[in-house]
């Protein structure tokens, strides 16, 4: 693997490093290997189902003639089913996870495919039900876009997202999509000289308490290594932060925002090694630079992560990198699974490609998600078929990695005004007697032992939702943040 986009190699300059562990004594365990039939080369993280199942797209693969990616199931007891495969003007390629709105469907994109944009289509987005019914919401044209990103269910009912490409100076967009297919692009990068807006967002979007949006572009900024973004709903950016090498390169992955209001993400490359970091950046785009990878020889840390960090709910941040560690089959590294703390403090977890041919699977480029187990899940995206001899296609793993953190509950949304439905994801949650918001009691109904409906009471405030169950509470990950 080579570093994109042919970077330069900056002077490096050292900076001070976080104390670093290692640990191995977690439990990753194997639930599914792709083959070609029910996806190829899986690259983007899992979403939680609401009932109770795990979700996703692979980037290849599929049961059609021109296998162009599919999106699929998997239990947490590892049962994999491929809900729908690609053919090309259905879309293609898709590169990016799903997101679920509370009427149960799933939504996401594909990067090409489609029937406008020349042969290989410019990507679309999509529909699909849990049972696999897709329907196709817009094909991108060029001028509105190219090769979409991942989207993110915004507060006011629409989604918002970004493509790669395209827009009115081919460097990509930020856009709006209502649920029903109306798109409106919000912004085009590239408008400013040199590309000091930023260009090429790989990114999925996050939105803040406040109602706007923060992203990453991989380019662009004051000097070309890529840049931290806000952007209103009505499409007015403003750059936060351009990257300078020193403190990191080409952003692939989008940011989390954690529960002490500050934003982390990482880097693929630059750093005081240049083979990537994580940062923490302030609302106002003050960046801290918390880890540089490769800081172990032969970059036994790590190096290049491609996905998401996840914030658990110990308040610890949890990832990947796509290479590095202490692999038993890979020259350069298969790949680690790794901890850092909101101060700095990194432990590596887990090293991929540890077990006999790679059976534990190889060179992750998916961020992990966190389910209502308290399990940490994921996927590699290659695996090794022959002793020595990475699968060039991918093929791929599911897993889960246990690492000692107990049940909780998710929210769906995470915000709203008095009155507002909320679905409480979890699991085991037949048998609930109460559902509070800050303290204050609400009505609930059990839909199943993965979901319950229920809704913002008078007098909540912002505070956490805890469900109580008969021999314990469980809390939600996040705060519901009650509005106006």
């Amino acid at each position: 693997m080579t570093k994109p986009g042919g970077k330069r190699v900056w002077m490096i300059v050292l900076m001070g490093a976080a104390a670093v562990g290692a640990s191995q004594a977690q439990t990753l365990k194997t639930l599914a290997t792709f083959d070609i039939d029910d996806g190829d080369y899986p690259a983007a993280y899992l979403v939680q189902g609401s009932n109770g199942d795990l979700y996703s797209t692979t980037s290849q693969g599929g049961n059609v003639v021109y296998a162009s990616g599919t999106v699929f199931r998997v239990t947490t007891a590892g049962k994999l089913t491929s809900l729908y495969s690609f053919g090309g003007p259905d879309g293609a390629y898709p590169s990016s996870g799903l997101v679920q709105t509370r009427s149960g469907d799933f939504y996401g994109t594909t990067s090409e495919g489609g029937l406008e944009c020349g042969q290989s289509g410019c990507g679309t987005i999509f529909e699909i039900t849990p049972g696999g019914k897709l329907t196709t919401l817009h094909t991108f044209g060029g001028r509105d876009g190219s090769s979409p990103t991942g989207l993110v269910y915004a507060t006011d009912g629409n989604f918002y997202g970004t493509t790669f490409r395209g827009g009115a100076h081919s460097y990509g967009t930020v856009f709006k999509i209502t649920s029903a297919g109306k798109l409106t692009t919000l912004y085009s990068f590239c408008v400013q000289s040199n590309c000091a807006d930023g260009s090429y967002s790989s990114a999925q979007l996050v939105q803040a308490s406040d109602g706007d949006f923060y992203g990453t572009t991989q380019e662009g900024g004051t000097n070309g290594d890529g840049t931290v973004f806000k952007i209103t709903a009505e499409g007015e950016l403003t750059t936060l932060h351009s990257f300078s090498g020193v403190d990191g390169a080409l952003p692939m992955a989008g940011l989390v925002l954690a529960t002490n209001g500050y934003f982390y993400g990482m880097t693929y490359i630059g750093g005081a090694h240049n083979e990537g970091t994580i940062f923490k950046m302030t609302p106002q785009g003050t960046l801290t630079t918390l880890y540089s990878f490769c800081a172990q020889t032969n970059c036994a840390d790590g190096r290049e992560p491609f996905g998401e960090l996840v914030q658990a709910t110990d308040g610890n941040f949890y990832g990947t990198t796509s290479m590095g560690g202490n692999g038993l089959d890979c020259s350069a590294g298969c790949g680690t699974a790794f901890k850092i703390t909101a101060a700095g403090g990194f432990t590596t977890l887990y090293n991929f490609c540890s077990q006999t041919n790679c059976n534990d699977g190889a060179y992750p480029e998916s961020g992990l998600v966190q389910d209502t187990n308290g399990k940490l899940y994921g996927t590699t995206a290659g695996l090794l078929l022959d002793r020595g001899t990475i699968a060039s296609a991918g093929e791929g793993t599911i897993f889960s990695l246990s690492v000692g953190l107990g049940p909780f509950v998710g929210l769906s949304p995470a915000s709203g005004k008095v009155g507002t439905t909320v679905i409480v994801l979890g699991t085991n949650l037949r048998g609930a007697t109460g559902v509070t918001f800050n303290g204050i009691p609400a009505g609930f109904t059990v839909i199943s032992s993965s979901e319950i409906k229920t809704s913002v009471p008078t007098g909540a405030t912002t505070g956490y939702v805890r469900v109580r169950m008969p021999k314990k509470t469980l809390k939600s990950n996040v705060v519901f943040r009650v509005t106006k």
